[in-house]
Formats: C-alpha cells, structure tokens, sequence
C-alpha cells in the first residue's frame, strides 16, 4: 500500500485566467521538499502534479481515490507565498468528490500557507481531515507513523496536527535548523521535469528548451510587512532565517542541469541577497561548475531582493557571471509614506534609482513588484507609483493590489475592523485572493473603492507595457521577439468584468 499521495491540485486556469498561457508551470516546492524528508526515512511516496499533468478537478479525484494510500495530501501553495489562499478552492473541490466518492475515503490533510494561518477555519469548513499548521515535514512524518496502529504513536500526539472529529491540536513543530540533513533536496525524480516551463519574461534570457524548476535556498524572513504572509508556516520562537549549504544549493543545481537538462531555474526565496557573503559563496561554486562544464554557460536563474540588499556591486557583478538574469525587486510603492506605513523598508525613491540602476549596470534585468491600494494610497499616491514605474522602465513589473492575505498581520486587522472587506465573507470566496483572477476582489482605502483600485492597477498594466519607451528598451536589451509576445500579452490581459460589476 502506498504511504503517502502528495497532490498538487488543477488550480491554474481559474487563477490565471485569461493570462494562463504566459504563466509559469512550477515544480510544486514543498511537495517536493516533504517527499524527500519522508522517502528517506522508509515510507513510500508518490507525487500527483495536476497543474502540469493539465487535469480536471474530476480527473484529479479519481487518480487521488485509485491510489489508495494510506494518506492524502494537498500542498496549497502557489508560485510565492503569498499565493497560497488562491490554491485552496481546487484542493476543497478535489477533496470533496473523493470524500463523496470513494468509500471508504482516504485520510485526507491540507498543508501549506493558508492552511497554517488558519487551521481551524480550514478544518471546520474545508473537506479535509487534517490540517497541518507549521512548515510540514515533522507533522506529516508522525502522522504517517500514528497510521500505522503497530507503532504505538496517536494522532494527539503528533505536532502541529489539526483534526477531526472536533478540533483538537498539539502544538506545531519546531522548524527544522538543519536543512540539509531532513530537506537536503526535492524528489524531482518523482515528477516528469519536462512538464514545466518557466514565466515568459524570464525565457527571454534563456533557452525554451532549458526547461525549469525551483530551487529553495533559504526559509524564513526577518523582515515583517505588513501585507506579508511569508511568517505563516514558520514558528517565531525558532531562528528567522535558515539556510542550506552553499555546496547543497550548487549541488542541486548541478542535478538539475546535469540529470535534467534544466538551465532556467528560480530561486524563491524572498530574501536570497540578504547575506551577501552567502551569495559570493554560491556563485564561486557555480563558476567553478560553468569552467568545467559548458552546460552551466546557458544557466538563466534569477532571485527575489530587496531594495535594500542590493547595495554591493561585486556581489552582482558574481551573480550575473553565475548565470543571474533576472533581480525580482520589491518597491511597492512610489509613496515614501506609504511605504512606511506598512513597514516596507526605510528607504528613499534616490534609493530605489540607484538600486535599478545598479542591478542593470550588472548586467542583469529587474522586474519590479509595485503594490495599489496599500492602506495609505490615495489616487495620486498610485499615480505616483506608475510614474516611478514608468521612469524606472524596467524590462518586468508586476502590478498588485493590495490584499489582506491570510497569514498577514493586515488580514488580522481587517478581520477585527472591517470583515466585509475580505473575499471569503463576499460571493467570490477564497479564489477573490488571486490577483490575475477574473473574481479578484482587493482591499479598499480610505478614498478608493475595491473597485476603483482594480481598475487603477489593470489601467496602469496597460499604461506601461504600452509604452513606446518601453517597448524601445525591449527591444534594445532583449530583441524584438520579447516586444512581440509583450503585444500578445497586451491582448490577452485586456480589462474584464469581475463580481464587483466593474471594468477590470
């Protein structure tokens, strides 16, 4: 009999909409990370990707009921952390046709962001069993050893663990210091690796037929945002920030491009550049990789930073000889004040120039994350933010709304002041969190309705990418077939209607 069935569920049409053909398709991270943890300690372990597999709900169900395994798991994570929430109603609606279905059901638990920001909530009203609050591995290996009545371990006693019949919890595991040792890796070889494929921008730097996967380097985050969930899984009283080995992190790598002939690779980790000295460390070892083999001269990675982080010069000057194409940066906002109303670093718009500017002397491009509707945005205040986007004319942006994603400290502070704001009290639910989402629903301000700052931010996404400025750095940096598919984009992404009733 099989242990243990990790499922990653069919959640990206409906998440990405209309935009899901220039969407990355992701090794599932923690579904990889966890079946390593528990593969090497004796249990058997399999791996069902709905997302690449391209399955229905109905389909996924009935490949989850046949398995028969002694337990089901459903990781609710998307491609960064904060979009966890968004993957939850695919697993429900999954879950819930197995439950109905097959008789006797398989134990069924959800793992993840959401799941461990509100474990009671997901039990109570969510078709699973279980629910793990915490990182993952701990829970899941004791729980499939509590399923084994000879081993003389109960389900109350395993931590971290939410369950049924009523709710009842231990209290989470302690994170895992040694990375190494308990997640030296993903299991990738339970998955087929040529089903994945990397985000548009980011094969325009790379080979197509490079492939791609993720690679995690670090857990944990120092900094607390406001609008972050990041914080969810991981437990306070334990260290912030862990780390794998460099030479683990290379040696992933080298499996990937070695085994799998994978060279567009994402790093996740919200702050990789935080330390530079373990950056320099890993990129020494990777240009000892590229002077011994070719393959390593095609490597397209590319990282998260901070504005803040990105200060040293020769650091990216080695990032971008290791293969670093791409720095995600997190700017937010154009608004000093609104930045620092939600905690979003001290840092001055001279700095976020010099930043950019900086990161694209290395040689490597940015993509730049900007925010509207954060609690202080006003309509100038975002006209502010797509003004700095413009002058910055990065070769990506990203434009969000704000949301209260559960997890974050503002999710708990509209919980208590204004419910009625948050998608799952309003018809479109839990799906209402995905930014790309017909049903996306933000959060309002003080001067701005929900609907208004959507508008604004589909408004601006066509504002930039339509610019002729634009499209002549893109062309001078990238060449003309990343203007084309960008005109493509354009098209696919043009403003909808959502359950607000309004143009988006």
């Amino acid at each position: 009999m099989l242990d243990l069935l990790l499922v990653n569920a069919p959640s990206r049409v409906r998440v990405y909409d209309a935009l899901t053909e220039f969407a990355a398709i992701e090794p599932p991270v923690w579904a990889g990370l966890i079946a390593r943890a528990v593969l090497n300690v004796g249990f058997s372990v399999q791996i069902l990707d709905a997302e690449a597999e391209g399955l229905t709900v109905e389909e996924t169900a009935l490949r989850v009921g046949n398995a028969q395994a002694r337990l089901i798991a459903f990781s609710i994570y998307g491609q960064q952390p904060s979009a966890s929430t968004q993957c939850l109603p695919a697993a429900s609606a999954v879950a819930q046709i197995v439950r109905r279905t097959f008789s006797p059901s398989p134990p069924i638990l959800a793992f993840g962001t959401h799941p461990s920001a509100l474990p009671k909530k997901t039990l109570r009203e969510e078709p699973f069993d279980y629910v793990c609050q915490g990182e993952g591995p701990r829970t899941i290996k004791q729980l499939l050893v509590a399923l084994y009545p000879n081993l003389l371990l109960s389900e109350s006693d395993v931590p971290g663990l939410w369950r049924r019949p009523g709710v009842t919890t231990q209290a989470a595991a302690p994170n895992i210091i040694d990375l190494d040792t308990e997640l030296p890796c993903q299991a990738w070889e339970l998955l087929d690796m040529t089903q994945y494929r990397a985000h548009n921008w980011h094969l325009w730097t790379g080979d197509p037929k490079g492939g791609y996967a993720s690679v995690q380097t670090s857990l944990g985050c120092p900094f607390k945002c406001e609008f972050c969930c990041i914080q969810a899984p991981f437990d306070d009283a334990s260290p912030r920030m862990r780390y794998w080995s460099a030479a683990n992190v290379v040696g992933q790598i080298a499996r990937l491009v070695n085994d799998y002939g994978i060279t567009n690779i994402k790093i996740p980790d919200e702050m990789f550049t935080l330390n530079p000295a373990r950056v320099k460390g890993i990129c020494k070892l990777l240009l000892q990789c590229r002077a011994a083999n070719k393959s390593f001269d095609n490597l397209n990675l590319w990282a998260y930073a901070r504005i803040d982080t990105v200060k040293d010069d020769y650091m990216l000057a080695m990032m971008r000889s290791a293969g670093f194409r791409w720095l995600g940066l997190g700017i937010e906002s154009g608004s000093k004040h609104v930045r620092d109303g939600v905690e979003k670093g001290r840092f001055s718009t001279e700095d976020i120039f010099a930043a950019v500017a900086g990161v694209r002397a290395a040689g490597i491009c940015v993509g730049a994350n900007y925010i509207f509707g954060l609690p202080d945005d006003t309509r100038e205040s975002m006209r502010e933010t797509l003004d700095l986007a413009c002058a910055l004319n990065t070769e990506w942006a990203n434009f969000y709304c704000a949301m209260a994603y559960p997890g974050s400290a503002l999710h708990m502070q509209v919980s208590r002041e204004h419910p009625e704001w948050l998608p799952e009290n309003n018809p479109c639910g839990w799906i209402g969190y995905s930014q790309h989402a017909t049903e996306c629903l933000p959060l309002p301000t003080a001067t701005l309705t929900a609907a208004e700052v959507l508008a604004f931010r589909d408004d601006a996404f066509i504002a930039y990418f339509s610019r002729p400025e634009y499209s002549a750095m893109l062309i001078d940096r990238l060449g003309v077939p990343a203007a084309q598919q960008v005109e493509r984009m354009l098209i696919a992404g043009q403003p909808k209607r959502n359950l607000l009733g309004e143009r988006r």
